[in-house]
């Protein structure tokens, strides 16, 4: 599919993934980009720097309004759906956050059925495989392992494993094409405070900046793979571009531990502040193991997609960005 000068439209359009999918597709050309947001999570501000494009359109929607998915998907050659809830808000939440992940991602095919969108690019999670079985190698033929998950994430994984059930389905039975991108721990610029693992970056900022120690849970030997949220937009564009269908893991396939994460910051700032370690009992936790080795080697021979942001830069990309919140605020 031809990016440029096409209109495609991108559900939770004022996210943190949904911004970054857009500031994409405009440097690719896009014709129209309709950003929907219901700003419950979103925020207009995530997309202020688009106000003097005018292919960049942000609509107030909802993904469990169907008829105003009609009205935006209209002559839309694709779609991005991105808009969900993540594994901390729909543990606070499991009504609300069940009825988006779950009927809203209904709504979203339903109106590309309607509408005759081409393609859905949707946003899924790595948490669709649930804790790690050994050391081995992650590809998308692992079978999912959600026994040992807390309920909030075992809720959050069912339901991206329906998401990419309903790829496949609308492909079988309406000719939708469809991809699934399993993201990583996804972090950047406009990181908001709801992410279960991404969330430690900017707490551990936060802290250091007021003087205080990161607070690591264990030993911060916990390891996950940080992905930086470009390299994710970048992967949406180009799995939109492509001809291919299924779905693929985006992720570094670099394991990183807490620890490491602290130090990164505590480098940043210039900090001799040292780690404490201290388990918090009432934290909402999605994958937390020793091991976490999984493969991009499918996404990059389908598409050519490889991560460019290593997760040093890619934290002094965040942390750059905060200081210039603070010096315009």
């Amino acid at each position: 599919m031809d990016i440029a000068g096409g209109k495609f439209v991108i559900t939770g359009g004022a996210s943190l993934i949904g911004s970054h999918v857009a500031d994409h597709l405009l440097a690719a050309g896009a014709g129209e980009v309709v950003l929907l947001d219901n700003f419950s999570l979103g925020t207009p501000e995530a997309v202020a720097h688009l106000a003097g494009d005018a292919r960049a359109r942000l609509v107030k929607g909802d993904i469990l309004r169907v008829n105003e998915l009609f009205d935006a998907f209209k002559g839309a050659a694709g779609v991005f759906s991105i808009a969900g809830f993540l594994t901390l808000p729909l543990s606070q939440n499991p009504s609300l956050g069940l009825a988006v992940n779950v009927e809203g991602q209904v709504n979203v095919f339903e109106a590309c059925r309607y509408a005759g969108v081409r393609k859905v690019v949707f946003s899924s999670s790595i948490a669709a495989y649930g804790e790690p079985q050994g050391e081995g190698l992650i590809d998308e033929t692992a079978p999912a392992n959600l026994a040992g998950y807390q309920p909030g994430s075992m809720l959050y994984s069912c339901s991206k494993l329906i998401g990419e059930a309903l790829c496949r389905l609308y492909t079988h039975k309406h000719g939708i094409e469809a991809v699934a991108l399993r993201y990583s721990t996804v972090y950047g610029e406009r990181q908001h405070y709801r992410g279960v693992n991404a969330l430690a970056i900017i707490e551990s900022y936060d802290r250091v900046r007021a003087g205080q120690p990161p607070v690591l849970p264990g030993d911060g030997s916990e390891v996950h793979d940080y992905i930086h949220v470009a390299d994710v937009a970048r992967a949406n564009v180009m799995a939109m571009a492509s001809e291919h269908s299924g779905v693929f893991n985006v992720a570094t396939g670099v394991e990183t531990t807490v620890k490491r994460i602290a130090e990164i910051v505590l480098d940043l700032c210039d900090s001799a502040l040292q780690p404490v370690y201290r388990d918090d009992p009432e934290a909402v936790k999605a994958t937390a193991s020793r091991s976490l080795r999984l493969s991009r080697e499918k996404i990059r021979a389908a598409i050519g997609w490889e991560p460019q942001v290593s997760v040093e830069d890619g934290i002094a990309r965040l942390i750059g960005w905060i200081r210039e919140q603070e010096r315009g605020a």
